[in-house]
């Protein structure tokens, strides 16, 4: 075992991803999470999984709506 895989826990995770200008969320993802960074790790089968839902466009379980801002420097 090195190092990386002594800081790594195993954790359920909201995944977001933007396509073609909309936003998806998906809710209690199985990742490996870098205890230290925050990074996220997922198994080829849980991307395949991913995957699959958003292009098949599967009916959500709920729908939220958010905020959204646009990032302006201080002047």
């Amino acid at each position: 075992m090195t190092l990386i895989d002594e800081n790594l826990i195993d954790q359920k995770v909201t995944y977001t991803l933007e396509m073609d200008g909309k936003l998806f969320l998906i809710e209690n993802v199985p990742a490996r999470v870098n205890i230290e960074t925050g990074e996220q790790f997922f198994s080829p089968k849980t991307v395949d999984r991913l995957q699959q839902i958003v292009w098949n466009q599967q009916q959500p379980d709920r729908t939220v709506t958010l905020p959204v801002y646009e990032y302006a420097e201080l002047t």
